[in-house]
This record gives C-alpha cells, structure tokens and sequence, in this order.
C-alpha cells in the first residue's frame, strides 16, 4: 500500500509504501521460519519460564490445605522449598528465554534491515525524489530505532506474559470450571478498555509516524541547502518549519500518552471486577464443600498473578503497536520489487566509455500534478560532444539533466541511447552507461581506496592513483599520512568541497561510463579551485558523450555547443561562438557574467557580487531547476 502525505504547508509528497497487517506477519514468519532451531529454543524457554510461574501459586494452595490439615512441620518446609526453587527455576527461564528470543528478534531485524537498506539503495531516483528523503531517512532511522527497542526489552516480556495468560487461565480451569468461569468475567472488561484504546490510539501512531518522517524531511532540507538557506537569508523560515513539524510530533506523542494514563485506569477497573468474581465464587464453593480452602486460594494467587501479565500485555500494547506501525512500514521498503531486467538490453553492446548518441524528447514534463516545467525539448548528443546547459534559475536545466541521466522519466517523451530507449535498457544497465555528478558530492566513511573502489571493485591501487592523478589530486593525496589507506569522511581525515568534487570525478574515470551528465558538478570550488576543477571536469569526460549544467560561463565557452534553458524550453543552441555573434540570450548572460554586479533576469536581488579580480572565473547563482 502506498501512502500519500500532505505536510502542513500544503505539499504532497508520495510516501513509500507500507505493508499490511497480512504482508506484514507473512514477512514475520518467513524469517522466522529461517531460524529453526533458535525459533524453536526461544518459544521452548519462553513456554518453560511462563510454566514454572504457576508453580509457587499452586504450591501456596496445597500448603494451606495442608495446614488446616495440621499437617507436620517438615512438610511444610518441603513445600517452602519447593516454593523457592521454583521462582529460582522461574528466573533462570525467564532470562534464558529474554536472552534467546532477543537474540532472535535482532538477528530477524538485521535481516529485514538488510533488506530495507538493498531495496532503498535500488529504488529509482524518482522514486526518492517523490517520496523525499525524509521518509527514507524516518524508516531506516526511527522505525529501525523502534522496532529494535520493542525487540530488545519490551518484546520478549510481551510474549511472556502472553504465554503465562493462557497458562494461567488454563490452570484456573483445571482448578475448578467454575473459578475459570469466574476470571473470565474480567476478559469483557479488558476487552472493552483494549478497544477504547486501540479506536483512539492506532490513528495517532499512524500520524505520529508521518509527522516524524516530516520533521527529518525538514530537517534534511534545511541541512542539504544550508548554504542556500543563508545566502537568501530564510533561517528563520526553515527554523520555523522544523519547529511546526516537531511541534506537531509533541503534540501527538502528549495526546497518546493522555490516552495512556486513562487506558491504566480502565485496566485497575477490569483486576477488580476480576479478581472480587473470582473470590466470591471461591467463597461460595468452599461454603458448598465443592472446592477446598487452598484451591479457593490458588484461584485467587493465580488470577492476582494475573495482574503484572495482564497489564503488561495491555500498556505495552502502547509500545507493540508503534513497533507495528513501524515494523509494516519497514516491510513495505523490503517487499519493493527490484528493478526490473531490460526488455531488449541483451542485444545492446555495452562499450565501458565508448561514446555513443543520446537523444531527448521530452513534450511535456511536470513534477506530479504541478505545473510544466518542461516543454517542446528535442536534444541529441553525438558520440562523444560536449554540451553546456545554461539559464537562469528555473530554466529547467537540472530538470533535463536528471531526465538524460534517467532519474526522472519525462510525463510524455522519452530517452535514448544508441537509438535504445532507457526503459528498455533496464535500470541496471542505465547506471552503467550514464553516471551523473551532481553539486552534492558525498565523501563516504572509510578508506580513500574503499571510496574510489565503490565505482569499480575491480581496480588496483595503482588505476586509483592514476584517476587521482589524471583529475589534479595528486597534491593533496600525496599529503595524506597513509596515502589510498587514509580513513575519509566521517571520522576520518576531512576533505574539502574542491577535493570531494575531484574524488567524485575519479570516481567517474573509474566507472568509465558511456554518457557523463555534470550537474553544477564543480559549482562548490569557489573562484580560488574554478579552473582546477574545470580542467579536472575536463579530464574525466574527455572523449566521452557529456551534458554540463554549466555554473560557469567558462565551461560553455569551452563547450562543443551551448544549449540555452528558458522557461522550461530551449531558447537557443549553438557554439560558443555562433551564439555570442548572434546577439540573443546567451550573449546577454555572458556580457552580464562578465561585468560587475550584474542581476540576471528572475535572478532575486540581494547584495552585489564583489568585482572580479583580473583573469578570475566568476560563478553564475548556485541554482537548480
């Protein structure tokens, strides 16, 4: 089932799907049922442990006929120690079968988490972009954080107590079928308070869960595009945003927990009622001989015995069902399908960095039901050329580049390569011949070699110092203390936004894909490293078919031909030249690019840029479509 959120600020977002109840336990046993024999020891512990509680009450009732019987000393001292051996057994089980059946719970969400983590890094970018991050970031952070927190404490105690219910129950009928008569007389009680409970509850998990995930999204957003967010100066607008999604989530967990405390209440209402049945029809059985005095009270321990269980199973439920909420939204990440094979990809020869042609039609391209964002485009890029896109913010430029990398699928038209549409190539064989570098460049935790091997396993330490070499790291990589074994990213050694967009461009080289689309790629060097990552830009798409969203007018002047974006439609084409002499758009922005303070059309206004130095690149907005 897919869900569909709207935030409070009106946006809708596509969530992720998630499973139902049905998919859901299926998925429970399915794991299960790949664990035999640690299934198995955790039901068998747990089973034991509930068994051995009802040993004490039991004895307590023998122990006070015997007594009225004038039975002697030492029996009742054999009873005592009966007594205490029996709650020594009982402990032992219980932390055995907590200790086994949380082993087994972890080892079946480690599973599932795997899952989820596969399924995540294969969806379709678009996918993602609908969904937003924020719900993938909730269910691989929050869901897991619950789930494992309901498995690890909470979740072996539930079954145990569910366990020792039946057991008990089971006991007081085979005391006398009128004492179990009796404390089921408390059951509509519980009944009645578990589904005043649930009808309030389950809605507010639901929605709790959601606005969790919204609060990570606003939270990523504000993160990701803080530079953006400062240049515009709209902290105080993301600030408040994060503060109305937390709010909302403060709000929501206060109402369940006011429905947590008047649920408590319910549950001492429905002990007593239990509890004064089950004495009065032992008061009444004894009085008519037809029990004795210690069953009568056997009955009594049993159903007080009943009362830690029973509550347990009734709060926890509080936990339980978060945990479900969260389990089926888990699921519905690892029940996605994977992508699907190509229909016709087997007869297409893939040639690792052989220029090859991409043509683009897109007739019309909106983000779900929003406005057009792109319309009439027909783009074709021969084997190995150069193209710059260009325009001002809004153009569409990052929208068509996303579209020729195959992470979003235009609403009507379509994208091929080699005269072979995307879809039919498959998504697999789609990475493998376009790769797209966008301005967020990610460093990921670990060894420098590990980072550059992520594009191709394959490669030797030495094909990784020649890709660094070859995009001009080879200054700062020879500084390293362990050179390719040096730890980056998080906890290790940070690099620079300049030194990340050279280790994604060697990591392009690695790939050696057929098609590159840069994506403001080298937009974070700043004028200080502009033509460093220029020519490093240069150096991995050299030779290869290559789409720029130029952030510099420099990389289109050097371009084989510069497409001009203009409200979602291509104003312009041409070289470099050929489009300066003709006097339109593109020669205004680079007259405007090279003078001083220029404001672009649909540019915001805001503090003037500082005046170039002699010979230094001047960046256009850091903006995307």
């Amino acid at each position: 089932m897919t869900d569909g959120a709207t935030t409070t600020d009106g946006e809708t977002r596509q969530l992720l799907p998630t499973a139902t109840p049905r998919q859901t336990w299926a998925a429970l046993r399915a794991e299960f049922a790949r664990l035999p024999a640690l299934s198995a020891a955790a039901g068998t512990l747990l089973v034991a442990a509930a068994a051995a509680g009802l040993v004490a009450p039991w004895v307590l009732g023998r122990l006070v006929d015997d007594v009225i019987a004038g039975s002697t000393t030492t029996r009742v001292l054999g009873w005592a120690g009966v007594i205490a051996g029996a709650a020594l057994l009982a402990g032992l089980l219980t932390a055995a079968g907590a200790a086994v059946a949380a082993r087994l719970g972890e080892t079946v969400l480690a599973r599932l988490r795997e899952r989820v983590l596969d399924r995540a890094l294969h969806l379709p970018s678009a996918t993602l972009e609908r969904a937003g991050t924020g719900d993938l970031v909730a269910r691989a952070g929050d869901d897991v954080a619950v789930v494992t927190n309901v498995i690890t404490t909470s979740g072996p105690a539930f079954v145990g107590a569910l366990l020792s219910v039946v057991l008990t129950a089971a006991g007081l009928f085979a005391l006398d079928w009128r004492l179990g008569l009796a404390g089921l007389a408390a059951a509509p009680a519980y009944a009645l308070a578990l589904r005043w409970y649930l009808a309030r509850s389950v809605p507010y998990y639901t929605r709790e869960r959601v606005a969790t995930g919204e609060r990570a999204q606003a939270m990523a957003d504000a993160l990701r595009g803080a530079p953006t967010v400062r240049a515009y100066r709209t902290e105080d607008a993301h600030v408040a945003r994060i503060a109305d999604r937390s709010a909302l989530a403060r709000d929501l967990s206060l109402e369940i927990f006011n429905l947590h405390t008047r649920f408590g209440l319910r549950i001492n209402r429905s002990e007593f009622v239990g509890l004064a049945a089950v004495l009065l029809a032992g008061f009444l059985l004894v009085r008519d001989d037809l029990v004795t005095v210690g069953a009568a009270t056997t009955a009594a321990l049993f159903f007080h015995r009943l009362f830690n269980p029973v509550g347990l199973l009734l709060m926890e439920s509080d936990s339980v069902l978060q945990a479900g909420a969260s389990l089926a939204r888990l699921v519905g990440v690892s029940a996605l399908p994977t992508a699907p094979e190509a229909r016709h990809g087997s007869s297409v020869t893939i040639g690792r960095g052989e220029p090859a042609a991409l043509e683009v039609i897109v007739a019309e391209h909106r983000y779900d039901r929003g406005p057009v964002v792109l319309r009439d485009v027909a783009l074709r890029l021969a084997p190995g050329e150069r193209v710059a896109l260009v325009g001002a913010s809004g153009a569409g430029k990052s929208t068509l580049a996303g579209i020729v990398a195959g992470i979003l699928t235009p609403t009507t038209g379509s994208v091929s390569l080699r005269g072979v549409p995307l879809a039919d190539l498959g998504e697999h064989r789609v990475r493998r011949e376009i790769a797209l570098i966008s301005q967020e460049v990610h460093v990921f935790a670990g060894s420098l070699a590990d980072d550059l091997r992520l594009a191709d396993p394959d490669a030797t330490d030495a094909d990784l110092a020649a890709a660094l070499d070859r995009v001009g790291a080879t200054a700062w990589f020879r500084t390293l203390p362990d050179g390719l074994a040096t730890d980056v990213g998080e906890g290790g050694r940070r690099l620079t936004a300049a030194q990340a967009q050279q280790l994604a461009l060697a990591r392009l080289l690695l790939a050696d894909p057929t098609v590159a689309v840069l994506d403001e790629a080298t937009a974070e060097a700043g004028s200080a490293g502009a033509r460093d990552l220029d020519r490093a830009a240069a150096a991995a798409t050299a030779g290869r078919t290559t789409l720029i969203v130029a952030h510099r007018l420099s990389q289109a002047a050097t371009a084989d031909r510069v497409v001009v974006m203009e409200h979602g439609r291509i104003a312009e084409q041409g070289t470099h030249d050929q489009l300066l002499a003709a006097g339109g758009r593109y020669s205004r922005l680079w007259r405007s690019w090279r003078t001083p303070d220029p404001v672009l059309p649909g540019e915001p206004t805001g503090p003037p840029r500082p005046r170039p130095s002699p010979g230094e690149d001047v960046a256009l907005p850091a903006v995307t479509a």
